[in-house]
This record gives structure tokens, sequence and C-alpha cells, in this order.
């Protein structure tokens, strides 16, 4: 892209008409989001330690009653759950699009000697495996996704789950996408950062679809010295509690619960626990 690019952009793109996803996969933006997942300055994305401690509790204790199990955590990131779920002696798998951040989980899953595999692929098309006790997708991830991507995953989701087993969303509330698509656009100087190593402006801006109920927020990069322009974008869609119901329904689960937050508070706040169940007919 180059700056008349930016000046003549279509105001209000179709949700995901611009890329999938922010492309996690690339090895230099990979290594720039590595970082972010382990900084313990923010939970922009990955959570700080003492959270994901006390989420892992309420997942060992809540949902795998202190038992023992095979655990599959869909968009693992760089294995901080599935590491400390190992610690607590069960088996996992964690499958991720990011080569940076699946090289830290194998070397860390190596170095502590845990029970821990991680396999790079996207998880709309990486094989599962079966057998599972718990399956898990946290973090809003579901909510970046097509619709009908989403339901595929929950579907092969369905197929790897042991018939008495568990899975476990953290989702995006209906309010959190709403905001997300009804944000001011912004512009600030970055010398290093997620979009770029190099000194950039980054440009935001978000639109709200509401015919597709989505939301849509693009990053215009421009480096100063080059004067190029990269753009990322990335949609969210909007489900209310209706809409979980039907997109888990057709796709085999039966949900037990939808609210609160992944340590068992009340008030999950942006994100809300899901929990579900496969379905009798499924």
């Amino acid at each position: 892209m180059n700056l008349l690019d930016v000046v003549r952009r279509v105001p209000a793109p179709e949700p995901w008409s611009e890329g999938d996803n922010i492309p996690w996969n690339e090895p230099g933006f990979s290594a720039r989001m590595l970082a972010e997942h382990l900084s313990q300055a923010h939970d922009a994305a990955s959570r700080r330690a003492e959270v994901i401690d006390r989420h892992v509790s309420w997942i060992h204790e809540a949902l795998m009653e202190g038992r023992q199990g095979s655990i599959l955590d869909l968009g693992c990131g760089p294995g901080l759950y599935t590491a400390r779920l190992a610690g607590l002696e069960h088996s996992c798998l964690g499958i991720d699009f990011s080569p940076a951040s699946i090289a830290y989980a194998r070397d860390a899953a190596t170095e502590a000697r845990l029970t821990c595999r991680y396999e790079l692929g996207d998880i709309r098309d990486a094989d599962y495996g079966t057998g599972y006790d718990l399956i898990m997708l946290i973090y809003g991830e579901l909510n970046v996704f097509r619709p009908e991507d989403a339901r595929r995953i929950l579907r092969k989701a369905r197929t790897a789950l042991k018939p008495t087993g568990t899975l476990l969303l953290e989702v995006h509330s209906e309010a959190a996408v709403r905001t997300l698509g009804m944000q001011p656009q912004s512009w600030r100087t970055v010398e290093s950062g997620l979009f770029s190593s190099q000194p950039h402006l980054l440009l935001e801006e978000s639109t709200w679809d509401e015919v597709r109920q989505a939301a849509t927020t693009r990053y215009f990069v421009i480096d100063a010295e080059a004067v190029t322009v990269a753009r990322y974008a990335q949609s969210f869609q909007l489900y209310s509690d209706a809409g979980y119901h039907s997109l888990l329904a057709k796709a085999g689960w039966d949900i037990q619960q939808l609210g609160g937050a992944l340590s068992g508070a009340i008030d999950g706040g942006a994100f809300v626990a899901l929990i579900a169940t496969p379905a009798g007919d499924g």
C-alpha cells in the first residue's frame, strides 16, 4: 500500500474482507507477538502470571474436579495455560498458528519435562486427535472467526472430545463486540512495537456492521523512514446469548453455563465463560 491507498480506502469494509485475521504466522510478527504474550506489564496478549494461576486453579478444580485428564488447548499461544495444567499432571496438547509461540512452548515443556505436546497449525484445519476430557478455546478467540469457521471448529472439537468430556470457551460479551466496533479513530507514534520493529506511525479505526453484527478494526502502519504503508485488519462476530446457544447447538453441544469468568467470579467483564457438553444426539 501507499499513502494514497489510505486516503482512498473503503470507509467501512465488510467484515473479514481485508483478511481473515492479523497474520500471527509471519515470523517477524510472531516473534514480536511472543514478547507481548510474555510481558507482565499488561493483559493485552496473554494474561499476567497471577491471573493465569487463578484460571488454571479454577479449571483444575471446577472443570476437572481435581482429577488428571487429557486436555486440548486450541490457540494455546506460548503454552502458559498448558504448562501449568501439565504441572498438575494433566496430559496436554496445544495447537497454535504462531511459530515463535510454539517454539517457546516446546522448549519450556522440554526444559521442565512436562507432559505437553505442541503443534503448529491453523485450528480450522489442524488434526485435533481424539479422546480429550477437556477442550478449551479462550480469550475470545472464537469471535475472530467467520461464523462458518466457528461452526467448523466446534464440530471438530465435538468429534475430538470424549462423550463425558467438557468444552470450555471464553467468548466476548455482546456489549464488548459492539464497543470494539464503536471505537474512535486514533493514531500514535511508535519506536518499536507489535506491528513493526522500526519507528512508525500507527493509525487505527474501527467500524460496526449492523447487518452482519460484526466489528472490524483496521491498523495502518506507516514506516517513518521508507514511508511505506502496511494494513492489517481483524473482525469480531457478535453473538447474543441466544446466538451462542444456536451456534453451539448446530455443532452438537448443550450449553451448561454462559456467564461469569474463568476464575469462577460472577462478573466476567468483556469475556464470559461458556461451558458445554456433547449433546445426546450429536
